[in-house]
């Protein structure tokens, strides 16, 4: 399993993975992308924070969402 750092932000391929890449990026939150953004959507999953053009999660957030289930 992939380790959280501390403190930090974590982009969408860093959370729900990405077998494609190279090396393959193990999910943190085995979930698709569609159902990822539905879970935003509704609250389900936490809200993204924009850094200039990209869009991150607080590597805190992650936890407190992974610590609730």
């Amino acid at each position: 399993m992939y380790k959280l750092p501390e403190t930090g932000f974590l982009r969408l391929p860093q959370i729900i993975g990405n077998q494609k890449a190279e090396p393959p990026i193990p999910a943190i939150i085995p979930v698709k992308k569609s159902c990822w953004w539905d879970g935003v959507r509704t609250g389900r999953f936490p809200k993204p924070v924009k850094l200039g053009r990209c869009t991150m999660w607080r590597v805190e957030d992650i936890r407190a969402l992974i610590a609730s289930a």
